[in-house]
């Protein structure tokens, strides 16, 4: 069988991933893991994710109905939401930076809290404890209750039962006794590799081994193990081929070549870090140009803006938008990375894009 093109990879990403809408669990089921971001510009980044994957779905509508579905909010690749199932495959996760014995004594304070308490908010466990301030992960003041609360639930012991305002409520958790064997861990290891290429294919070589590398960071106690299933991976459970001195990856069972994938004529204005686009590295690659994510670049030095959504057109990202909200009325702002499209087909299908824009902005 003949390789495919660069043109049917292209078709094959957007086809994989811009699937028919369907309803919030079986969208999250299918992408396997939605990144979470707090910014809002004009939406938090998982709710512009979804809201191309999900029937009818509306701004906030993870945060309303994530306690009566089967997800939770941990760590992957990156933070985000994924299916319960896939907790198995993380937990117990060893320690990324041990504590001291001093944090470890604050911690179990605070798990104790937790476990006689039930739900709490991060404030009644600062109101309780009075721990301070710590310097956080980028050198800033942070709250250290929070800081250790953070710490708990990445280490499986509490889970996220709701948000309140957006602030995560924590209860505690315990997971099921997990098989610990080298078989079970390598078994483990393959699946989290085939969870990430299934999300993001296809992938060329650099930036498969930089998910592994991500991985490593959400499950450190199987990084030996994820470094051989992906020396095995790459010889068995995944097909390959080499354009323009580039190796790409991508789920031996499925076809880039296949007829089926055709793209759409809509125009859609995509997250940051939706699937199709979050990898930069084969973005230039597909698309031919290099898009930035600018929100914390000082303002002077933006090229695309605070919060650029790429812009997808057929099968083409052929720029971005910043988008704000004012008064209930849109106000985009457009930039494109060659010449902008004038046909009257194209900006049809870009107001079509604004009008979803705005019912999915607006209260259910």
């Amino acid at each position: 069988m003949a390789d495919p093109t660069l043109d049917q990879l292209r078709r094959y990403a957007i086809a994989r991933t811009l699937f028919k809408p369907t309803t919030l669990q079986r969208a999250i089921e299918r992408l396997g893991f939605v990144q979470a971001d707090p910014i809002r510009a004009p939406a938090r980044a998982q709710d512009l994710t979804l809201r191309h994957r999900v029937k009818d779905y509306r701004a906030g509508d993870l945060e309303r109905r994530y306690a009566r579905l089967d997800i939770e909010e941990d760590c992957l690749v990156n933070y985000g939401f994924l299916p319960r199932a896939h907790l198995a495959l993380m937990h117990p996760r060893g320690e990324r930076r041990p504590w001291d014995a001093a944090l470890q004594r604050k911690a179990q304070d605070v798990l104790d809290f937790v476990k006689a308490r039930g739900p709490v908010h991060p404030r009644q466990v600062e109101l309780h404890f009075a721990h301070g301030t710590t310097t956080n992960y980028w050198g800033g003041s942070s709250n250290a209750s929070t800081h250790l609360l953070d710490g708990l639930h990445y280490r499986g012991l509490l889970r996220v039962v709701r948000r309140d305002s957006g602030t995560r409520v924590y209860e505690a958790v315990t997971h099921p006794p997990a098989q610990d064997s080298d078989a079970d861990r390598a078994r483990r290891a393959a699946a989290l590799i085939d969870l990430v290429v299934r999300k993001y294919a296809p992938l060329p070589a650099a930036s498969l081994t930089y998910l592994v590398r991500l991985l490593s960071y959400g499950a450190p106690h199987l990084q030996l193990q994820l470094q051989a299933a992906l020396r095995q991976a790459r010889g068995q459970a995944l097909a390959s081929c080499r354009i323009d001195g580039t190796t790409w990856y991508w789920p031996a069972d499925e076809n880039p070549r296949s007829r089926r994938h055709v793209a759409d004529d809509s125009v859609r204005l995509l997250a940051p870090f939706d699937p199709l686009v979050w990898d930069r590295r084969r973005f230039a690659l597909l698309w031919g140009w290099t898009y930035k994510f600018e929100a914390y670049t000082p303002a002077p030095q933006r090229q695309f803006g605070h919060y650029a959504l790429p812009l997808l057109w057929h099968e083409h990202v052929i720029g971005w938008a910043n988008v704000t909200s004012v008064g209930g009325q849109l106000q985009p702002h457009f930039g494109y990375a060659d010449v902008p499209p004038s046909s009257p087909a194209f900006n049809a299908a870009r107001d079509d894009e604004l009008q979803r824009m705005a019912a999915f902005l607006s209260a259910r």
